[in-house]
């Protein structure tokens, strides 16, 4: 699953806590419905645009819509506004070509 957070240059982004905090909270929630890595990706540029490219590895994707209907998703996502303001997330599930 990859998850996109978009923004301008006035958009409040904390990269380091997302790195380290947010994506270490999403593996404890989510790692026992599947989830196996999660890594932050940063677009080279101004700031205007894609701000963070966060991608999650699951076992399986049907994995990813058990884990995202778990009470644990209310905490992942509760976390959100200590590293961000962006009010645009996208989210996309990698599929095979």
């Amino acid at each position: 699953m990859m998850v996109v957070c978009v923004g301008d240059e006035n958009t409040r982004f904390d990269r380091e806590y997302y790195a380290t905090q947010h994506l270490a909270l999403a593996m404890e929630c989510w790692g026992q419905y599947g989830l196996e890595s999660a890594e932050a990706f940063y677009p080279a540029g101004n700031g205007d645009g894609w701000l963070s490219i966060g991608v999650y590895r699951f076992r399986e994707t049907s994995d990813i819509d058990v884990a995202l209907a778990s009470p644990e998703t209310e905490l992942v996502m509760a976390d959100v506004k200590r590293f961000t303001d962006a009010t645009v997330v996208m989210r996309s599930l990698f599929t095979p070509l």
